[in-house]
């Protein structure tokens, strides 16, 4: 049985390392972009189970990386973190597909819960 690749966009180095170091503790195996170009010309793109994001990022930010797979027909679970949050972000990302959406600092137990129901969905 493969396991489920988590793929994690941020240009901070140290949350990327902690988000990856968190998903592996659970089993996935997890991969880190420093942008959501690096993300877009990699070959992981197509088989990412479920992909963790910046929202506020130099370049191409996570809300146009999301209207940009969902308009090229990836159906890729997103989760988005970001330290600039507001309510009508929020709701904008949710109702365009996202998984989550999570302040930082994030509470981990909700990112995983979130995490686990959007590989299992």
């Amino acid at each position: 049985m493969n396991t489920p690749l988590v793929s994690i966009i941020d240009d901070d180095e140290s949350v990327r390392k902690a988000i990856r170091n968190l998903i592996r503790s659970l089993g996935y195996a997890a991969e880190t972009f420093a942008s959501a170009e690096e993300y877009l010309e990699s070959e992981l793109l197509r088989v990412t189970a479920c992909l963790i994001t910046d929202l506020h990022m130099p370049g191409l930010d996570g809300a146009s990386l999301q209207g940009r797979l969902v308009s090229e027909g990836y159906s890729t679970p997103i989760i988005f973190v970001t330290a600039y949050s507001d309510e009508k972000t929020r709701t904008h990302l949710l109702e365009a597909g996202a998984v989550g959406f999570f302040s930082k600092p994030f509470d981990e137990n909700g990112l995983v819960t979130c995490l686990d129901r959007a590989l299992k969905g």
